[in-house]
C-alpha cells in the first residue's frame, strides 16, 4: 500500500514538470477545457462527464463510507446518519464558500491529520517498544516474510503490477483530474503551478510512516482484535492506544481530512457541469445561472454519492473498492493526456474514440468484478487479473486504439497543438538552463533521488 503514496510523488512530478506548463501558459479553467483546445469539443464534454462519475463514486462515495466508519466506531452513530451528518455539513460549506471555502478549510483540515497521524505513530511506537520492538530489524522479525518490503514479488500489488498499473491510475488522479488538478488551475504564476506540486511530491514520503506504517503496527500489535477486516486497524490502534483526550481530535483529523475529498470533488463536479457541459453548449447563460446550475448539480451529486456509498461494504477493504474503480475509469483519460502532451500526431477523433470505448469497457469489467447478484467476482478471481494488471491493459487497449485511429484521420495542423504539445519528450526538462536549486527540475531531480534511495532501503 506505501508504493500509492510513494509512486505518487513521480506523478507529482509529471504534473509539475510536463502537465501543469500548458495548464498554465493557455489559461486553462478545467481540464476539460484543455481537452477541448488540444483536441475538440466532444472530447471536452465527455471527459467532464468521466470526472463527475469519478467525483461522484471515488471521491465523494467512498469517503462518506470511510467517514461513517468512524462515526459508528467512536461516537455510536449507525451508517446511514453518519452518512447524512457528514454531506450535510460538508455540502453546506462548499455550495456556500466554492473553491476558496475548499481550500481554507483543506490547509486547517491537513494539520489536524498530520497531528492525528503523527499521535498513532508515537503511541504504536511506544507499545511495540514495550512488547521489546524497539528497532526496524526486530520488527521485520515479528512479521511476515516479505511485509516491509516495499517491492512484493507476487499477489496483487507485486512489484510488476504496481511498475505498470499505478502510473496508469497515478498520471490520471494527480495529472489529469479535475478534483486534485484544480489546485495547480488556480495557481497566480506558473512557477507556482510548477513548483506546488513538486513539494507536495515531497511531502509524500511522509504518509508511509505516518498512516500506512501504523497498520504494520496494528497487525502486529492487535492482530487478533483486527481479525479478517483491513478497515479496523485504524480503529483499532486509536481505541486501544489513544488517551480519551487525544480520541477526539483524531477522530476530527480523520474527518475533516475526508470532508476535505468531498470538499474538493464537490467544487470540482459543479464547475464541470457549469462551465464545460452547460456554458459549453449554452454559452448565452448568465453567471447567475451558472452559480445556481453549479449549486443544484453538487446537491444532486451528494444524493447520488449518499445512495452509493451504503455499496461500499461490498467491497474488500475500502482501499480496494477505491482502486478497482480507479483502475476501470483512468486508462482512457490517462492516454488520451500522456500521449496528448508527448505525441502531436495525435488527432481529435483518436481522442474521442479513446475516451468513449475506453469508458464502456472499463464500465463493463467494474461491473464484472462487482458482487452484485452473488460473490464472483469474474475478473479478479476467475480470470485471476487484480485490478492493477486491470488497469496496465486497458492503458494498453486504449492506447493501441489512439494510435490506430490517429493514423487513420488527418494529421493534426501546427496551429492545432501550438502550445498545447512538447516537441519532443525531454522538452520539458532540457528546454532551459537550470537556474539554481529553487528551480522545479532541480526540485524534481532531488525528489527523485530521494526516492530511488528510499525504494533502495525497503526493497
Amino acid at each position: 500500500i506505501g508504493n500509492f503514496e510513494w509512486m505518487a510523488a513521480f506523478c507529482l512530478v509529471l504534473l509539475g514538470l510536463v502537465f501543469a506548463p500548458f495548464y498554465f501558459r493557455n489559461q486553462v479553467a478545467t481540464l476539460p477545457d484543455y481537452l477541448e483546445m488540444r483536441y475538440s469539443a466532444g472530447s471536452r464534454t465527455v471527459l467532464a462527464f468521466m470526472a463527475v462519475v469519478g467525483a461522484l463514486f471515488i471521491h465523494i462515495g467512498m469517503s462518506l463510507y470511510a467517514g461513517s466508519a468512524i462515526l459508528e466506531r467512536f461516537f455510536g452513530l449507525n451508517v446511514y446518519t453518519s452518512i447524512i451528518i457528514i454531506s450535510a455539513v460538508t455540502a453546506l460549506y462548499t455550495v456556500l464558500g466554492g473553491l476558496k471555502a475548499v481550500v481554507v478549510t483543506e490547509s486547517i483540515q491537513t494539520v489536524l491529520l498530520l497531528i492525528g497521524a503523527l499521535a498513532v505513530t508515537l503511541f504504536g511506537a511506544s507499545a511495540l517498544s514495550d512488547r521489546g520492538i524497539s528497532s526496524l530489524a526486530q520488527l521485520r522479525d515479528a512479521l511476515p516474510e516479505d511485509h516491509m518490503s516495499m517491492l512484493q514479488p507476487e499477489g496483487g500489488l507485486s512489484w510488476y503490477a504496481v511498475l505498470l498499473g499505478y502510473p496508469v491510475l497515478g498520471i490520471w488522479y494527480w495529472c489529469a483530474d479535475q478534483t486534485i488538478v484544480q489546485r495547480v488551475l488556480g495557481a497566480k504564476t506558473e512557477r507556482d503551478a510548477q513548483v506546488g506540486p513538486v513539494f507536495a511530491g515531497f511531502i509524500k514520503i511522509l504518509p508511509v510512516f505516518l498512516m500506512v506504517f501504523p497498520g504494520v503496527m496494528a497487525y502486529v500489535l492487535f492482530q487478533d482484535k483486527i481479525g479478517e477486516d483491513p478497515n479496523a486497524a485504524l480503529p483499532v490502534m486509536i481505541d486501544q492506544l489513544i488517551p480519551v483526550g487525544l480520541k477526539g481530535l483524531i477522530s476530527a483529523g480523520l474527518l475533516a481530512a475526508l470532508m476535505s475529498t468531498i470538499a474538493g470533488a464537490l467544487n470540482s463536479t459543479s464547475t464541470l457541469v457549469s462551465i464545460d457541459i452547460v456554458k459549453k453548449w449554452r454559452p448565452e447563460t448568465s453567471d447567475e445561472s451558472l452559480v445556481r446550475i453549479g449549486r443544484i448539480t453538487a446537491c444532486v451529486v451528494m444524493v447520488l454519492a449518499m445512495l452509493w456509498s451504503t455499496q461500499g461494504g461490498r467491497f474488500e477493504s475500502i482501499f480496494t473498492g477505491i482502486n478497482q474503480m480507479i483502475a476501470c475509469l483512468a486508462p482512457p483519460i490517462t492516454v488520451v493526456f500522456l500521449w496528448g502532451v508527448f505525441w502531436p500526431r495525435g488527432t481529435q477523433q483518436a481522442s474521442l474514440v479513446t475516451l468513449l470505448l475506453g469508458f464502456l469497457v472499463g464500465a463493463v469489467v467494474f461491473s464484472l468484478d462487482f458482487p452484485v447478484f452473488g460473490e464472483t467476482k469474474w475478473v479478479t478471481d476467475v480470470w485471476e487479473i487484480p485490478f492493477m494488471m486491470q488497469a496496465w491493459w486497458l492503458f494498453c487497449l486504449c492506447s493501441l486504439l489512439f494510435v490506430i485511429v490517429s493514423l487513420i484521420t488527418p494529421r493534426p495542423s501546427a496551429n492545432q497543438i501550438e502550445g498545447l504539445c512538447w516537441k519532443h519528450p525531454l522538452a520539458a526538462i532540457v528546454s532551459e538552463s537550470l537556474t539554481g536549486i529553487a528551480d522545479p527540475r532541480a526540485m524534481a531531480l532531488v525528489l527523485v533521488a530521494i526516492m530511488c534511495a528510499l525504494y533502495w532501503t525497503f526493497a
